[in-house]
């Protein structure tokens, strides 16, 4: 009787020794490759080299060593056609039953700063994909390992039955699919960023679990949270120091918090969300004066709210923090007086991130599909910004204007934010008509938006909204233009004194 075959090569060595000793045990022969045939050889475990068997050595500096009949063959025979049977018989080929590979380290390697295109080439996996491929195909008789945690199960159901179950075998083949697909998706889009094809015929874009999830928006649902595995910052390379399992609802306010936050690199900046979208924001001389900027703005909805910072968090602004109930801070670094203020409230999370000013895409769902577009990096250049009206922004009100313009891009559309004094003061969001989202960031303001200004993420249709900002004593208004009736929305800012800037360019977010 043949004995059973096991080739094993791993670019991930963790287990492997192990796991080759227990299938000696259990009586299969291993086969092996370069390293892994030295580290079981080192390991006192008998193995048999690929070239023993393909009777041809390894070449190329072991760019091929598998890619031949002999193991390809013994992998993919169908092991019940007797046709495919009589042919391995016919050229002496022996079936191969467990494949245990798992594939260089190409995404590790590109990761590195000072990796090289050459360095990325050499660490492009042919043969390991193949032979991944190719037993998962034959899954019905081979078993094929691309994971060193599978390992004990595996032993475990050869212990206990002599063979590994056709469920296990799908599970595993279905696991090795996977494993190839992301490997190539990798590099794919490492090869795609060296491109200038914005978006090509065909798209795989990577992702790999960062963690599951206690549910996903309502505990009905199921979820999980994935990272683009190039990323070096950003959300998907968090660092949680204290506090509660984060939750998918925490996570997407959180990624609402830090792309606001990345509008304001060079001044202090506090942001706080509430259901994805800012709620306050302030910006100062310092990272107290930029809290209080952004907890005045609306007192009331940064309760529970998730709040952010884009410089390491100092002690007197933690303790001005540790007054109001929070889920979240979020900051590129905490001091260790902060830390020894926020770690008596053990609930209260802290994520350490790094921001990122990135390009890329921004992806959305939908049924039988992705829209996919470019993320919305934009700002206005100053020399193509127009004052329409009679009236010119005083310096102060340009400086708020400015402001409230970056702020208004994070708000779901319509959008209105209302700003005084390098903090926002009311807010509307996400409302079916503009004049509605007025009204709300009106209302929200109060008395303060006398004084203040107004940025508006899209044009004004009817000249009510300017209106209403006048009745409000909303003294400058910053939006797009392009409304068909934008001359009756700038004679009503002419009537009422307000002076309006057109950015020429709108901010819809949806």
């Amino acid at each position: 009787m043949q004995k059973r075959k096991a080739l094993i090569s791993v670019s991930r060595k963790e287990g492997v020794v192990e796991l080759a000793k227990e299938l000696k045990e259990l009586g299969f022969e291993i086969i092996s490759t370069g390293g892994t045939y030295n580290l079981l050889k080192e390991s006192g475990v008998e193995a048999v080299q690929v070239s023993d068997i393909t009777g041809f050595p390894e070449i190329l500096d072991g760019r091929v060593k598998t890619l031949h009949p002999f193991v390809h063959a013994g992998i993919l025979a169908n092991r019940s056609n007797p046709e495919h049977v009589a042919q391995l018989v016919l050229f002496g080929i022996e079936p191969i039953d467990i494949v245990v590979v798992n594939l260089y380290p190409f995404k590790e390697t590109v990761l590195d700063e000072n990796a090289t295109m050459g360095d990325a080439i050499e660490n492009i996996d042919i043969g390991g994909p193949t032979l991944i491929r190719a037993a998962a195909k034959n899954w019905e008789s081979v078993t094929v390992l691309v994971d060193p945690q599978d390992y004990e199960q595996v032993i475990d159901e050869l212990r206990d039955s002599g063979s590994t179950s056709l469920k296990t075998r799908f599970y595993l083949a279905a696991k090795a699919f996977r494993h190839t697909a992301f490997y190539d998706a990798v590099i794919s889009s490492y090869f795609g960023k060296g491109t200038r094809v914005l978006f090509p015929e065909e798209i795989v874009l990577p992702f790999e679990k960062v963690q599951e999830l206690r549910y996903g928006e309502n505990p009905h649902q199921r979820g999980a949270f994935y990272k683009d595995p190039l990323s070096k910052k950003g959300l998907a390379n968090y660092v949680q120091i204290q506090g509660k399992e984060l939750s998918f609802n925490n996570l997407h306010d959180v990624n609402a918090v830090l792309e606001t936050l990345q509008d304001f690199y060079g001044v202090s900046c506090a942001v706080a969300v509430k259901h994805a979208n800012p709620c306050g924001v302030g910006v100062g001389e310092n990272l107290l004066q930029a809290y209080q900027k952004a907890y005045e703005g609306d007192p009331v909805s940064i309760y529970g709210g998730i709040v952010g910072v884009n410089d390491t968090l100092d002690e007197a602004t933690a303790l001005e923090m540790s007054k109001q109930f929070l889920e979240v801070i979020v900051a590129p670094d905490f001091s260790p007086e902060a830390l020894s203020v926020l770690e008596k409230k053990k609930n209260l999370r802290l994520l350490k991130v790094n921001l990122s000013t990135c390009s890329g895409f921004d992806i959305k769902r939908v049924e039988g599909g992705v829209l996919l577009q470019e993320k919305d990096l934009e700002d206005f250049d100053e020399t193509e910004l127009t004052v329409v009206t009679h009236k010119v922004p005083t310096p102060e009100e340009m400086a708020d204007m400015r402001f409230a313009w970056k702020v208004v891009k994070h708000l779901s559309s319509n959008a209105i934010a209302l700003a005084k004094n390098g903090g926002t003061v009311g807010m509307g969001a996400g409302q079916v008509n503009r004049v509605g989202a007025v009204e709300i960031a009106i209302k929200q303001a109060g008395d303060k938006a006398r004084g203040g200004v107004l940025a508006s993420d899209g044009f004004f249709p009817f000249s009510d909204s300017v209106e209403l900002a006048a009745k409000a004593g909303i003294t400058a208004i910053i939006q797009p233009g392009g409304s068909k009736r934008d001359q009756e929305c700038i004679d009503a800012a002419n009537s009422y004194n307000i002076a309006m800037v057109f950015t020429h360019f709108r901010h819809f977010r949806h």
